[in-house]
């Protein structure tokens, strides 16, 4: 009977059609891949079995429309690397490329499933953003298939999988426990990898030092005991500062929010957080927080920024005590004498570098030419532009001009129809704030790099769709609201 009271309208005879569709197709796919892994070899084998075993509750989660998708996919995406890395380490044999990467990918596209018949119900400011934004991904995807190959498949995959959360959360009405509890276990994932990257900071599994041995990654340091920089279950310290950092927002300010261990999961992944040496994810953190609190009432302000308070002295008075703490110090004060840092200057160069090469090529490079991606077309290792630290030039470097300002001009739209609800006011501003807060700081974070493609872009957009999801379901309750009203005035007229 959940399942039947989702969404108003959707009815007994709708859930049974649809599973009669759905059942048939999973069998099928069962089959399948039973089929094609007793083909295949021992090395692939395996990967397909363990993808298998991840997505397939997804799809569960997704025919019952339940609340625990998105919280099931933020796991996934947390998760689904040292998953790959205890698999290659049990096997004795580094994958460069993995069909396990995917596992993030599919199982985040089953949010379409409970939206697709309810697609329609989007209104129309919303509906204007998509289409812009799917303007500029077929643009860069016909581009792409020309100039890159496969691997626009995958890169589109990683910009479009993602974006799925925008219709997601503005047709599923959740109700406000919903969102306090996908929330809640976003928080509890967030402390759960922050508890094993401190042991990974302490120990190093055998898992990741032989992972770390066969990336050739020297910026992530040496596989001992304090001399790591921390990626805990992800697949770099980058991936792992900004789920930190998404997270500890509404951790430290919304106490419902926080989590099973309360003020202590705040403590452990700002610390966490810190073993991480990424400085960008701390430019997302202070955005958000400025944004957050500069939103709220008067009468809140003074609160949260005692909250903060009492964090940062916490902080500053535990830091120095703990192991390896002068290179987390000396890290952390590079943020004040930024003019000297070395990786700030590279990009500086970057910039002065591929802006002609941007305005000597305005039909853009096509999605695939950047990030992961071009791992796809070289061999498993990262191509010439594997790695782009200015998210400004990469997203005018894949799209072209025109595509390029079709994306930003979807991204203006969205800050318009976000700042325009965080006025509204209504018992649902906690949730719109937090929206805001998080575009700022997937804004800000375009001085580092797009983090629009992959697993911060499904941070950014369930972050933001919360906001278009309540927003949405006020609209929806104040229609059924008026119509109620309205059938009651006729028979008061009629009697």
């Amino acid at each position: 009977m959940k399942t039947v009271r989702w969404i108003q309208g959707y009815s007994f005879t709708d859930v049974m059609r649809t599973y009669w569709f759905i059942i048939p197709c999973l069998l099928l796919t069962s089959l399948f891949i039973g089929l094609v892994s007793a083909k295949m070899n021992y090395t692939i084998s395996p990967q397909i079995a363990l993808l298998t075993l991840v997505v397939f509750p997804a799809f569960i989660l997704a025919f019952l429309h339940s609340t625990y998708l998105i919280p099931y996919n933020l796991l996934v995406w947390a998760v689904a690397p040292e998953i790959r890395r205890v698999a290659d380490w049990i096997e004795g044999v580094y994958h460069p490329v993995s069909l396990l990467s995917l596992a993030p990918l599919i199982s985040s596209a089953t949010v379409i499933i409970p939206a697709i018949f309810y697609i329609h119900r989007m209104n129309r400011p919303i509906t204007q953003v998509i289409c812009y934004f799917a303007i500029a991904l077929a643009y860069g995807s016909m581009i792409g298939l020309m100039k890159n190959g496969i691997s626009t498949v995958y890169d589109l995959a990683n910009y479009l999988i993602p974006m799925l959360l925008i219709p997601y959360c503005t047709v599923a009405a959740f109700k406000m426990k919903d969102m306090d509890q996908m929330l809640r276990n976003f928080s509890n994932i967030s402390v759960l990898v922050a508890i094993y990257g401190l042991i990974q900071y302490m120990v190093v599994p055998p898992w990741d030092a032989f992972w770390m041995n066969h990336v050739e990654m020297i910026s992530i340091g040496n596989p001992l005991p304090l001399q790591i920089r921390v990626f805990s279950t992800m697949n770099s310290p980058g991936p792992t500062a900004q789920f930190f950092a998404f997270s500890l927002v509404p951790m430290i300010f919304v106490r419902k929010w926080r989590g099973a261990l309360n003020w202590l999961g705040v403590v452990l992944v700002i610390i966490c957080l810190l073993t991480t040496l990424v400085r960008s994810a701390w430019l997302i953190l202070i955005v958000m927080i400025l944004s957050f609190v500069l939103t709220s009432a008067s009468s809140m302000k003074w609160r949260l920024l005692f909250q903060l308070a009492a964090l940062a002295a916490v902080l500053y008075i535990a830091v120095p005590h703990l192991p390896g703490a002068e290179g987390l110090v000396m890290r952390m004060q590079t943020l004040s004498d930024i003019s000297e840092d070395h990786s700030y200057n590279e990009r500086l160069d970057l910039f002065h570098t591929m802006l002609p090469m941007v305005l000597h090529s305005p039909l853009g490079s096509g999605i695939g030419s950047l990030g992961q991606a071009t791992k796809l077309d070289n061999g498993g290792a990262l191509g010439e532009f594997g790695v782009m630290d200015n998210g400004f030039i990469a997203i005018f470097f894949t799209f072209g001009i025109v595509g390029g300002i079709l994306y930003f001009r979807a991204l203006w739209l969205l800050a318009k129809i976000i700042i325009k609800r965080v006025r509204e006011d209504s018992i649902w501003n906690l949730y719109t704030r937090l929206s805001l807060s998080a575009f700022a700081g997937a804004i800000a974070s375009l001085s580092t790099d797009n983090g629009f493609p992959g697993l911060r872009g499904f941070l950014i957009w369930f972050l933001v769709g919360l906001g278009f999801g309540a927003k949405e379901l006020i609209d929806n309750r104040k229609e059924v609201t008026s119509h109620a009203a309205a059938i009651d005035e006729n028979k008061t007229t009629v009697n």
